[in-house]
């Protein structure tokens, strides 16, 4: 077994933290270069729900499972589908599903305290890769350029800085732009809200908008307003340097809808952001480069429907890092998974890519519940 000094890993989200964590656990080692000044100064998003055979399967490959089991909400699994007068269409209480929850800054800071001190560099944001020599790769930041390393893993995200060495493709605009708003402290001060959302997510879909409400952590409540609308629609509509402009701006966009669901606007703490959904080409693939790679959204960004996304991410590194290991040459092992991971994540981003392209369309209500109802199912089917 051949063993690489020098991995650079772009991205210290799930993706380049899982590769990390794996890598380290069986005697490889790598640095994770991360823009954050700290864990923790940035939201890292809201919860994400991990699947059986690719979320869950890395964290066990990574041996994290004990602990992530003791950050998992398995009772916020649930599911409901209203329409605009707020009548109940489809209700899915989750108790028997198998894709428990967990809030992603929680899973970080799990997956960072598996890590060896250095591991992570911090307030490292990478400008460019050039290479020096065959196959060997600098990285240059603000403070310098650092390097050379064998293996350079783009782990950082939808723009990533890695990914213009290997294509040319950009994400592209997916036709639509959710505006994001929180309510904290839900269950004691919004009694009513809290019992609408339920144990998990509540959408509702109606006159070519919709939002999407999803329990957090902390009895926090994160939610979206979704709009198809041109891309500079969202700021010339909203002021989002002014939180009761917002509030009052978002119930009248929703006046049509039930009040008990536009009251979650009016519940809405401070803060609020416009979310564009990109996306890169279903089938997106390049032609290996020695040295590089690319793997979660920085390979195949593609809309959050099906909640797919992250748990791509995470088999993604989980297989990398399988065959560094397996490998006695590193770059069949990186081949390898180039060409595995271009055919497995295809179905997923097909379907997001669909899931995006009907969404507020005049079938949208329908479509959401047929999609609901399979994920319900496909949520108690035993693992295997």
């Amino acid at each position: 077994m051949t063993k690489i000094p020098r991995i650079a890993i772009v991205g210290g989200g799930p993706a380049g933290l899982t590769l990390a964590r794996i890598l380290h656990a069986s005697g490889f080692q790598s640095t994770v270069f991360e823009r954050d000044a700290d864990p923790y100064e940035r939201p890292q998003g809201g919860t994400l729900d991990l699947h059986q055979g690719s979320g869950l399967l890395a964290l066990e490959r990574a041996g994290l499972m004990p602990a992530v089991k003791a950050i998992a909400r398995y009772d916020d699994q649930g599911a409901r589908v209203l329409n605009k007068a707020g009548h109940v269409l489809f209700d899915d209480s989750g108790e028997k599903g198998n894709r428990p929850e967990v809030d992603r800054t929680a899973l970080r800071a799990t997956m960072i305290s598996a890590l060896p001190d250095g591991n992570v560099r911090w307030g490292c944001t990478v400008r460019g890769a050039f290479e020096q020599g065959s196959g060997n790769w600098n990285l240059r930041f603000d403070h310098g350029v650092e390097g050379p390393f064998d293996l350079v893993v783009g782990a950082d995200g939808t723009w990533s800085r890695i990914r213009p060495m290997l294509s040319p493709y950009q994400p592209q605009y997916s036709g639509l732009t959710f505006v994001e708003f929180g309510v904290d402290d839900v269950d004691r001060l919004h009694p009513a809200l809290s019992m609408l959302v339920g144990r998990g997510k509540m959408s509702v879909e109606a006159d070519g908008k919709a939002i999407i409400a999803q329990r957090n952590g902390n009895a926090h409540i994160r939610g979206y307003a979704i709009f198809r609308v041109p891309t500079d629609w969202i700021s010339k509509r909203f002021d989002f340097s002014t939180p009761d402009t917002m509030r009052e701006a978002l119930k009248r966009e929703f006046d049509d809808f039930a009040d008990d669901i536009v009251n979650l606007f009016a519940a809405a703490n401070d803060h609020f952001a416009a979310r564009p959904i990109y996306a890169l080409p279903v089938g997106h693939r390049w032609d290996n480069r020695l040295g590089l790679t690319l793997l979660g959204d920085a390979a195949h960004v593609m809309s959050p429907f099906g909640g797919d996304g992250v748990n791509n991410a995470m088999l993604d590194a989980a297989e990398l890092a399988r065959l560094l290991i397996e490998h006695e040459h590193w770059n069949e092992a990186v081949i390898e998974f180039e060409a595995l991971m271009f055919a497995r994540v295809v179905e997923s981003a097909q379907g997001a890519a669909d899931a995006a392209a009907t969404l507020l369309s005049h079938d949208g209500e329908a479509l959401t519940l047929e999609m609901h109802r399979l994920h319900s199912t496909e949520n108690l089917e035993p693992a295997g």
